[in-house]
């Protein structure tokens, strides 16, 4: 597959044995909690039955902790096909319903004006076309639904990188090998102001950011239409 054609961006695929130990480290205790914590944050304003889309939900955890809610219905969407294998098989383990499919961000199998909330969590940065997946996002949103991008702070200090690791409770190695690839993952990420003139140039047009940590937030309304 050429590079140009690639729907994320890196050397490596997240397939396999690499996404596998990925699932590993993001199942800490602290991270569970995290998960669950965000899930109810995130889904406090729908109502019953509103349709929530992850966008490369990963191994699923915080697609699982939404759906736990027995409110709202949720799919996941993820281009590696073990991630897909593994949301799965985690969904059924704990009793919900999720579907996770198969899908680039930036070309979802999925129908316009669907969705009332898309969520996508430390992925954005590793899209290889960002500008399509903000309108492919904008698409499948019912007109008043909202997107919330939570990604890395390309103006993260390595401090803030240490703190991070220290909160994630994990063991010596795992924290270290975590930190080198949060500086190797910040290349890529947007700052602030990058991810602004992004979404200008989109559909949405207009977005409220918030920074914390080496994170930031980002969220965008679908204008009802008029």
């Amino acid at each position: 597959m050429r590079l140009a054609n690639k729907p994320y961006r890196g050397l490596f695929p997240m397939e396999g044995g690499i996404a596998r130990r990925y699932a590993d480290l993001r199942r800490s205790e602290k991270q569970m909690d995290l998960y669950r914590h965000q899930a109810a944050e995130l889904t406090a304003g729908l109502g019953d039955g509103a349709k929530v889309l992850e966008i490369a939900p990963g191994p699923g955890y915080l697609a699982i902790e939404m759906a736990r809610t027995g409110r709202v219905r949720v799919v996941g969407l993820d281009v590696s096909t073990t991630f897909v294998e593994l949301a799965t098989t985690a969904a059924q383990k704990a009793g919900v319903d999720v579907e996770f499919r198969a899908g680039d961000a930036a070309d979802m199998p999925l129908d316009a004006d669907t969705f009332d909330l898309a969520v996508s969590q430390a992925a954005f940065k590793n899209f290889s076309r960002p500008a399509r997946a903000l309108e492919e996002i904008h698409r499948i949103l019912r007109p008043g639904g909202t997107a919330v991008i939570q990604d890395m702070n390309r103006d993260a200090s390595a401090s803030d990188i240490a703190d991070e690791v220290k909160s994630m409770g994990l063991g010596w190695g795992s924290a270290v090998m975590t930190k080198a690839i949060l500086s190797q993952l910040r290349r890529r990420a947007y700052s602030p102001s990058q991810f602004e003139r992004l979404v200008t140039d989109s559909s949405f047009r207009t977005c409220e950011i918030t920074v914390e940590g080496i994170g930031l937030e980002v969220r965008m309304k679908k204008q009802p239409v008029t």
